[in-house]
C-alpha cells in the first residue's frame, strides 16, 4: 500500500501534512519534518483500525510513504 505525504505552508508559517489515500489524515506540524512524522504516526493509526475492524483489503503487507513532488 503506498501513501503519498502532502506538505503546504499555511500563512501563519504552520505546515499542514495530508495523505489523500486515508480521508481525515491531516496533522499541522511546526516544520516539515514535524508535520511529516505526526502524519505518517496517524496514518499507522488509521492503517492498525482498518485491519482491526476488517476494513482493509486483502493485499500485501507492506506500507510506503512517499512525498508528492
Amino acid at each position: 500500500m503506498q501513501f503519498t505525504i502532502r506538505l503546504l505552508r499555511e500563512t501563519d508559517g504552520r505546515w499542514i501534512a495530508d495523505i489523500a489515500e486515508l480521508p481525515g489524515v491531516t496533522v499541522y506540524g511546526a516544520t516539515p519534518d514535524e508535520a511529516t512524522l505526526k502524519v505518517k504516526a496517524l496514518a499507522l493509526r488509521v492503517v492498525a483500525e482498518e485491519i482491526e475492524h476488517g476494513e482493509m483489503p486483502a493485499g500485501p503487507d507492506t506500507l510506503h510513504f512517499s512525498l508528492a513532488a
